[in-house]
């Protein structure tokens, strides 16, 4: 005859433990609201970038424009007879020793200076850099100095001195092939990015514009070091995906055009890689990715650009099987 076991009774919880878990839930996720909702924003772009893109994509139908620029002399400095929002000035940033006086990328610039040669032309160095921000940014230039990674810097100066100079920024490897006058009607202007987004390689804006001043105000919220690695810091801190999600939740985007090409050709002004567009020759230096650039990238095309949406997912999959499986072990006692 077996014996008899009485049943295990099951373990009561302290009611002050529970409330105690409770609120330090609460505490934690008040205090992690933040990164959540900015990791969140980074993660929509894949989903919220085309919403309303008939508004802000340049087009002949909305625009009257031509995107292939063939109607447009190469030599064409102004909009008219449209009025000019953007102002004749040039940025060229060089951040760093050796690269403002490189013969190549000194070269590379003068085919900018030649096709403007009215503009008013700046060369950024450090020094002049640094000024600028202790000047007119003095509330960021504690960030700006001890950014991880150069290319932060660069990032972040140049929404600076667009917004407090107006004007076109550009980066050192772009060989112009003509001039920015037809694009001056508008007044912030940047090439779509592939497949979402948009480049801040080439950007054009009024001077004080309202998008651009919300670029400079938000470098502080996505200073982070996103994910542990170089890439995605770059890309969510100050790169153009975080410029992209600033664009992307504005409330009229309608102002902020995107120049892409003609339905046939979407990708005409992408400047991914070394191409040659209707602007530029690309020479695609890409110096500052790192050694988790090709992984993400890699990644990024199998996947439609969602890697964003795939951590967060892989992130939320570990948490819910990890909750599972506590939940198992739980019914066993």
């Amino acid at each position: 005859m077996g014996i008899i076991t009485a049943p295990r009774r099951a373990r009561k919880t302290h009611p002050g433990f529970t409330a105690a878990c409770v609120v330090l839930l609460l505490v934690s996720l008040w205090l992690a609201h933040s990164v959540l909702y900015d990791a969140w924003t980074l993660a929509a772009i894949p989903l919220l970038w085309t919403r309303h893109a008939e508004r802000f994509y340049i087009s002949a139908h909305h625009d009257d424009f031509d995107v292939t620029f063939a109607n447009y002399s190469i030599h064409q400095t102004s909009a008219a007879p449209f009025g000019d929002q953007v102002p004749p000035v040039l940025h060229h940033i060089s951040l760093g020793s050796g690269a403002a006086t490189h013969s190549k990328w000194t070269e590379v610039r003068q085919t900018c200076l030649d096709l403007h040669p009215d503009w008013e032309a700046f060369l950024w160095t450090d020094e002049t850099a640094d000024a600028l921000v202790a000047e007119h940014f003095p509330e960021l230039r504690e960030m700006w100095t001890t950014y991880r990674y150069p290319i932060q810097k660069i990032d972040a100066l140049r929404y600076m001195v667009l917004y407090h100079y107006g004007g076109v920024v550009l980066d050192m490897d772009l060989q112009c092939k003509r001039a920015f006058g037809p694009l001056r009607r508008f007044g912030f202007v940047a090439p779509a990015a592939h497949p979402t987004g948009f480049s801040i390689g080439f950007m054009m804006a009024s001077k004080g514009n309202a998008f651009v001043g919300k670029l400079v105000e938000n470098l502080r919220r996505y200073n982070r070091h996103w994910l542990g690695l170089p890439y995605p810091t770059v890309m969510f801190s100050t790169g153009c995906h975080y410029a992209s999600t600033i664009h992307a939740f504005q409330q009229n985007r309608a102002e902020l055009k995107i120049l892409a090409g003609p339905s046939g050709n979407p990708r005409l002004h992408s400047l991914n890689g070394p191409v040659s567009t209707p602007l530029f020759n690309h020479l695609g230096s890409s110096s500052w990715h790192s050694y988790d650039a090709a992984m993400i990238v890699s990644l990024g095309k199998r996947h439609d650009a969602k890697l964003p949406l795939l951590l967060i997912g892989a992130v939320a999959v570990m948490f819910f099987a990890m909750k599972r499986m506590r939940r198992r072990r739980m019914l066993k006692v």
